[in-house]
């Protein structure tokens, strides 16, 4: 948006003196930015690519800070009403070249003088309701970055909240789990050693001993191993039992040698009324014979 240039209106301007750059390079970039809103011409000179924007830019804040604290003026108030660049001192250097002559070198200077003035009532509520039209408002690009970082640390916050809440979740889920596992244990403790006071006291052979220190655990016929020792056969009592299988074994067999007692019987009677049986290619053997 452009605006009429009068010299009526309070304003404050800003000079620099001695730029050591042409004035028309200067003069290019100053009609970008001419008559045009303090915000949109620093927008423009930022994006601008040339050298010259740099200092332009130095001397509109400075004009404008000039118009705050001297005029009282806002910024969203203000405009570029004038700027120009004029002819500075020029000054002179020589190159050598051939035959003992100098290339003269001409390193021109420029001042640049920046104006800003309040706009007309009638231009603010034009240019407010502008703004309010687009939904941009006049928040300015620093008010826009604040907001954004007060939303990202609540954000942040808030996943820190449920970072933690997760933890204090799983937490207390392993506690939970922690103590129903000691529980079971010591449930099972209790069932193990129940059943071993009451197999303590129980004679389920009739035998008039009971089973923790029974010599014939599957009733007559039987005998318990010696000391532990499956190898050390108690008299009388030829034939293993395995206990995990229900096999038994009679002397002279495949796999008699091989196998270790856990029980042994006297007859082959007494190993099956306790419910072993001869392995399944013995029986087939035995069959085959009667």
């Amino acid at each position: 948006m452009t605006i009429a240039v009068t010299h009526d209106r309070p304003h404050a301007r800003c000079t620099v003196k001695f730029v050591r750059m042409s004035a028309s390079k200067v003069r290019v970039v100053l009609d970008l930015i001419r008559g045009d809103h303090v915000i949109d011409a620093i927008e423009t000179l930022a994006l601008s690519e040339r050298k010259a924007a740099q200092d332009i830019a130095k001397a509109l804040r400075s004009a404008v800070a000039n118009a705050n604290h001297n005029e009282e003026i806002p910024t969203e108030e203000l405009y570029v009403s004038a700027c120009y660049a004029d002819e500075g001192p020029t000054l002179k250097r020589f190159r050598p070249r051939a035959r003992g002559r100098a290339g003269r070198i001409n390193k021109r200077t420029c001042h640049i003088t920046i104006e800003v003035a309040r706009m007309t009532e009638d231009e603010i509520d034009r240019r407010n309701k502008s703004a309010a039209a687009k939904g941009s408002g006049t928040k300015s690009a620093s008010a826009n970055r604040a907001a954004r970082v007060s939303k990202s640390k609540k954000d942040d916050d808030a996943g820190a909240a449920k970072a933690e809440e997760a933890q204090a979740t799983e937490a207390a889920v392993e506690e939970t789990e922690e103590a129903d596992g000691a529980d079971e244990a010591a449930a099972a403790a209790a069932a193990v050693a129940t059943s071993e006071a009451v197999s303590a006291d129980v004679d389920s052979d009739a035998d008039g001993e009971a089973n923790a220190t029974d010599e014939s655990p599957y009733g007559d016929g039987s005998r318990a191993l010696i000391d532990g020792d499956p190898d050390n056969m108690p008299e009388g009592f030829e034939i293993k039992g395995n206990a995990s299988s229900k096999l038994y074994h009679v002397p002279g067999s495949s796999f008699y040698n091989r196998t270790k007692a856990e029980v042994w019987f006297a007859t082959p009677e007494a190993a099956e009324a306790a419910g072993f049986e001869l392995p399944k290619s013995q029986r087939d053997d035995a069959g085959e014979e009667e």
